[in-house]
């Protein structure tokens, strides 16, 4: 039995990449239970990575995931399957099933993976609908709301069946800055009034600085800094300071390593060749 005291997630020395391309490199953290975690760095540096390891969907190359005291990696397509039936996952831009109305994108998690009556399901429904402030909009379709109300039905969707983790991957890109403020709320009060465990992949500084317990910040596979905002506001690191200033100067450079220009374009010292 896990005390409530430990981390509900625990990485051990995570090796993974892609091909020969290594994107964790030895990467060990902990997600605390019932805070917001936030992972964060620049592009490419692994945080969706994290999530999908996380939910089985890559295995790691060596190290483990353990969630809730389970190895992960270890687990079969059951043990699987029940483990991420406690996990709640809201996808960049949302992913609704645009064939289905608001309530039947909320339902499908509750028709797919349990054995509620109708009347049952309904109500559950509506109070998911109801604490994203949707209810009213259960009848429309996705192509019928915006953006934000999009995303706000696929976190009803990703609660639908209580669970223990919420991970959210880029919640905030693409909405205007009321449809982000909302957002942001939700995501904090829901984790306190449910008593959830979450973790939001941002690039969004500001909000997520705002709702977050912990910060943990990706470079070059590795964790470059790891606290509470204030923490990773003040750290010394060049790179950690470079992405919290958002400075253009710095360890993350705009021009990817590329031959000279002279060898690119074929000039020589004495002139064009």
């Amino acid at each position: 039995m896990t005390s409530p005291a430990s981390p509900l997630i625990e990485l051990r020395h995570i090796h993974f990449g892609y091909g020969e391309r290594p994107v964790l490199e030895g990467v060990t953290l902990q997600i605390p239970r019932g805070k917001v975690t936030a992972l964060m760095g620049a592009s490419g540096g692994g945080k969706t990575t994290v999530l999908r390891l996380i939910g089985g969907q890559h295995r790691a190359q060596s190290g483990a995931v353990l969630f809730d005291g389970q190895d992960i990696g270890g687990l079969d397509q059951h043990g699987l399957y029940q483990a991420r039936r406690r996990m709640g996952m809201l996808f960049q831009f949302g992913a609704l099933f645009t064939d289905m109305s608001v309530f039947d994108n909320v339902a499908f998690p509750l028709r797919e993976h349990t054995h509620l009556t109708a009347p049952m399901v309904r109500d559950i429904v509506l109070m998911k609908l109801e604490a994203v402030g949707l209810r009213g909009a259960r009848d429309l379709m996705p192509s019928e709301i915006s953006g934000g109300m999009a995303r706000r039905v696929a976190l009803a969707r990703a609660m639908a069946l209580d669970p223990d983790l919420m991970m959210y991957d880029e919640p905030f890109a693409g909405l205007d800055p009321i449809s982000l403020g909302t957002a942001a709320r939700l995501i904090r009060q829901l984790n306190n009034a449910l008593g959830l465990t979450s973790i939001v992949v941002s690039h969004d500084l500001e909000e997520t600085f705002r709702i977050a317990d912990k910060v943990v910040i990706l470079a070059n596979g590795r964790i470059a800094a790891q606290g509470t905002p204030e923490e990773v506001r003040q750290s010394t690191d060049p790179l950690v300071h470079q992405f919290v200033s958002a400075s253009p100067e710095g360890p993350v450079r705009f021009h990817y390593p590329a031959l000279s220009a002279a060898q690119d374009f074929g000039v020589s010292q004495g002139g064009v060749r």
